[in-house]
């Protein structure tokens, strides 16, 4: 027996900090994030003072980068739980890298267009919904022991906070220095080291059991849905994370608009706001063990998830002179991040403890088509909201939804949780392949 096969074999019982593969696939995708995160604003700032794109052509741009998750993520759930991960995930940067590559390319050879960027945002978004799919199916993996979901969400949500926290602040100077489209290599050289992190992970990934009969995409998807929905947990985080969604990036693109226009707010200013806010999601992630080890699961997703809906209210009751308002809106996002950073380490946690490894995929793609979903119809009616009404008005707007999903919060039975289920058994009968690794 080799030493890979004993490593692999034998359930991580002390820490992941242990775990290499695990390591290297972390240290991936948290510069995979951080280049996501300077693409967030540069895209739309690329559209804006490249193209003076309007309110609504913003709105449209967002949508088209999340509207992939709608129509795709399902479909390609039923696939991921066909094949390895990896290679997946692997094909999935490659096709991002190159797309964001090609932007600042065709800046430079006065080549780009507003269409351009659309059509290079929306197949971005289609090589994201295959990679977001499959990374989370694929951390069990790595991880193997249950008892260690929690700490590989705490670790996969600091490692988003931390990009939350320097991504807009190193996008505000980047577009500022480079201008927005040039910009975006950062964000393709962010997927290349990716792939290289993918490329020395040596966990054999198990081959998935094949089926007893014919298989047939549509009951696969029936499989994935009915799990979610006929599970009230499961179910109850989906529909909720829908409405956070869409209230999370219905408020960011209207404040980068109102910002913008309303306030004149350079990009340096306005990365700044973020990536000051964001250190609220860091603070999140980092005490989110310590605070579900001391309280009652249930408990800290209230609260967690209280703070991220009712943050907005802060923007809209922003005034007075500017630095006032600055801070009001650091105030108002830290506020939410720091939410979401505690709810996010849970809602993975109980994601993954409540769906056997077999559905993984599938359970992922429904959350995934939800929550982007959502993300996507809130950036469609941020630009058509903000375009019809003004920025400021369309912000009173989202507020007061995002406090009215209070409501659903308080009767979510997760809201009454006291620790994690019990992981779902299955009997595993495949073998691993090393070769599926390499």
């Amino acid at each position: 027996m080799t030493a890979t096969q004993t490593r692999t074999e034998e359930p991580f019982t002390e820490s992941l900090w242990r775990n290499g593969d695990f390591l290297r696939f972390w240290l991936g995708e948290t510069l995979s994030l951080l280049g996501t995160q300077v693409t967030n604003l540069a895209l739309p700032l690329t559209a804006i003072i490249a193209f003076d794109a309007t309110d609504e052509q913003v709105g449209i741009l967002r949508f088209l980068q999340l509207v992939p998750y709608l129509g795709l993520a399902l479909v390609f759930g039923v696939w991921v739980d066909r094949a390895r991960r990896r290679r997946i995930m692997l094909g999935a940067n490659l096709v991002r890298l190159i797309l964001l590559a090609l932007i600042p390319i065709l800046y430079w050879t006065d080549v780009l267009s507003l269409a351009t960027l659309l059509a290079i945002a929306c197949a971005v978004g289609v090589a994201s919904v295959l990679f977001d799919v499959s990374w989370m199916s694929y951390v069990p993996t790595l991880v193997r022991d249950p008892k260690h979901y929690v700490e590989a969400g705490a670790k996969m949500g600091m490692s988003s906070s931390a990009a939350d926290v320097a991504g807009p602040g190193l996008a505000g100077v980047l577009v500022s220095a480079l201008t927005a489209p040039v910009a975006l290599i950062v964000d393709a050289f962010s997927y290349l080291v990716s792939l290289v992190s993918l490329l020395l992970i040596r966990t054999p990934e198990t081959r998935p059991e094949p089926p007893a009969g014919k298989r047939h995409v549509l009951i696969e998807l029936q499989d994935g849905l009915s799990l979610v929905l006929k599970n009230p947990v499961l179910r109850s985080l989906a529909l909720i994370g829908f409405c956070c969604n869409f209230s999370m990036i219905t408020v960011w693109t209207m404040f980068l608009l109102y910002g913008t226009r309303d306030l004149h707010l350079d990009a340096t200013t306005l990365g700044g706001i973020f990536a000051t806010a964001s250190v609220g999601g860091l603070i999140g992630a980092a005490i989110s063990r310590k605070v579900i080890r001391r309280f009652r699961l249930g408990l800290v997703y209230l609260v967690a998830q209280s703070a991220l809906l009712i943050g907005p209210t802060l923007i809209v009751l922003a005034s007075g002179p500017r630095p006032v308002m600055v801070g009001m809106f650091v105030l108002s996002f830290f506020t939410s991040y720091l939410g979401l950073g505690v709810a996010g380490v849970i809602i993975v946690s109980l994601r993954q403890a409540s769906t056997p490894q077999s559905m993984m995929g599938r359970m992922t793609a429904v959350f995934r088509t939800l929550l982007f979903g959502g993300g996507a119809l809130g950036g469609l009616s941020a630009g058509l909201l903000s375009g019809r009404i003004g920025a400021h008005s369309a912000l009173t707007v989202a507020a007061t939804g995002s406090a009215a999903v209070l409501i659903a919060l308080g009767l979510s039975p997760v809201s009454r949780l006291r620790a994690l289920p019990s992981a779902p058994q299955e009997r595993i009968t495949a073998e691993a392949d090393s070769q599926g690794a390499r």
